[in-house]
């Protein structure tokens, strides 16, 4: 298992981004009360704006959290690392309003030529869409604030942070929706009173958290130069990835009426909501990769390579199975609305599959980030991504928005087989059958075999409180077994066991 500071940001960003992700799905049901499907399916256009928008990003963030953790283990770089702070925040802020100011200008377009509203009227939809874009003047800058305290591996208090903002975000938009206006309009202006407020927190206190020198941040454009190279890379495999996230949302939306995009958003955001368990792993292991790389202890880097890839199945295994199994009973409890349960349960099916290899294949692309390669990445991307459009097209006029679902499904599944093929014939050439086989092939067995036996147990005619205990029952022996299948969870935890007992005798 990995290293301490490792295993310290790991629980934190476990905890906090549980937190965030157990806030966004709860909350849901009451924002489609309160406002409605089309409303809803405008937050969907919100999020998928602000994805849309890390085009601009170009590998700032990916980079900076590179470099800080890099040169903050140098003694002599410091002083670099803070300038080049300075220098990205100066840049992130000239984008962020550029941003904003672009979508402002879009909104007409958008509310009259690109969206298809039912009961909202279109000047309602445009005055949502200007909002969207003062909001993401605040909340465009967060990946970069973010990516600094990741570097500096103060991942603890930045889990604070969000995890207190999203609560506020939450917990405040319901008692504005409920005792204000129930309207997409009253949602956004709190949204970006929020993103405001955190937006403060995180550019003070991360000027606090940097190493102090004696001397003051200096914007130095020069200090790009150097590490222009792995920042395009990174800024062509972010855009990739933008297109890759969300040209089914740009493709759909244009294609299905507002109401039926909608339902698609809700069974995307419940079909990829135990992805939130993917970053933070993510996110504490990337700044150690880069540290093992430059010390050169590569016993050590294949050490938590590995780990990270089996903690990574064993993460988001059970869940995918929870909901492809699943899915009506869960969708039926959660909106308490059989005809949302029905419209949404196949497409999660799919879509929960299509998130889950896609998330398998992040710890061997974060290797290769770490290597500060990413060419290959954007090509195998862009092939797909290619590849991608018209089959969605094609899937959705011809089968609806499950064809559209199928598509994804099946090119996650191909893309997760091939590209960490092609990274391991580069890094680390002799762990790729045990990436194949140990760290994912035996958990992925255990996980679908378990979950698939509670599903012969579970029948319709249960109550909703026999049902609920029957599917937390069932999710933690499918966790366990998951765990136990996987050599490096099941060494941590046998180790620990050992060590209780020991104190214990």
């Amino acid at each position: 298992m990995p290293g301490s500071s490792v295993k310290r940001n790991l629980i934190a960003n476990l905890v906090g981004s549980g937190w965030c992700a157990l806030l966004s799905i709860a909350t849901i049901p009451f924002y489609i009360h309160f406002m409605g499907i089309e409303s809803y399916a405008l937050i969907g256009i919100n999020i998928s704006l602000m994805t849309i928008s890390a085009i601009m990003d170009m590998g700032m963030s990916t980079t900076i959290n590179r470099e800080i953790a890099r040169l903050t283990s140098l003694p002599d770089k410091v002083q670099e690392a803070i300038n080049l702070v300075r220098t990205f925040e100066v840049l992130n802020w000239i984008i962020a309003v550029f941003i904003g100011l672009l979508i402002i200008s879009l909104a007409h377009f958008i509310a009259y030529y690109w969206v298809k509203p039912g009961t909202l009227k279109v000047g309602t939809v445009q005055q949502a869409i200007i909002l969207m874009g003062i909001s993401m003047v605040f909340q465009w800058p967060f990946s970069f604030y973010s990516a600094g305290f990741i570097g500096l591996q103060k991942q603890v208090l930045l889990n604070v942070i969000t995890a207190g903002m999203a609560t506020l975000r939450s917990a405040g938009v319901l008692l504005v929706l409920w005792l204000v206006s129930p309207t997409i309009q009253a949602f956004l202006v709190w949204q970006i009173a929020v993103n405001a407020l955190q937006f403060f927190l995180l550019a003070t206190l991360l000027k606090k958290t940097l190493p102090e020198t004696g001397k003051r941040a200096v914007f130095q454009l020069g200090l790009i130069r150097s590490i222009w190279r792995f920042a395009t890379g990174i800024g062509g495999v972010s855009i990739m990835g933008m297109f890759w996230s969300q040209i089914d949302k740009l493709i759909l939306s244009k294609l299905l009426s507002l109401e039926t995009f909608g339902y698609y958003t809700l069974a995307s955001v419940v079909a990829t909501s135990f992805s939130r368990l993917m970053g933070p792993l993510v996110t504490a292991i990337f700044p150690r990769f880069n540290q093992l790389i430059v010390l050169g202890d590569i016993e050590k880097l294949k050490q938590l390579y590995h780990s990270g890839c089996q903690m990574m199945s064993v993460l988001i295994m059970p869940f995918t199975f929870l909901l492809v199994f699943f899915s009506r009973e869960i969708l039926q409890l959660w909106s308490q609305d059989p005809v949302t349960a029905e419209k949404t349960s196949v497409l999660v099916v799919f879509l929960a599959i299509g998130t889950m290899f896609n998330g398998l294949v992040h710890i061997p692309l974060i290797l290769e980030y770490a290597y500060g390669k990413t060419r290959m990445v954007f090509y195998t991307m862009a092939t797909t991504i290619i590849i991608m459009v018209p089959a969605i097209l094609l899937a959705t006029r011809h089968f609806g928005v499950i064809g559209a679902t199928v598509v994804l499904m099946t090119i996650n599944v191909v893309y997760a087989l091939s590209v960490p093929y092609l990274i391991h014939n580069r890094f680390l050439t002799e762990e790729k059958g045990d990436w194949y086989f140990r760290d994912v092939g035996i958990p992925l067995i255990a996980a679908l075999t378990v979950m698939w036996t509670g599903r012969m147990l579970v029948n319709a005619d249960m109550s909703a409180l026999r049902l609920v205990s029957s599917l937390i029952v069932i999710t933690i022996l499918t966790i366990c077994s998951t765990a136990y299948s996987t050599s490096a969870v099941r060494s941590w935890f046998l180790g620990h066991m050992g060590k209780l007992s020991a104190k214990i005798i």
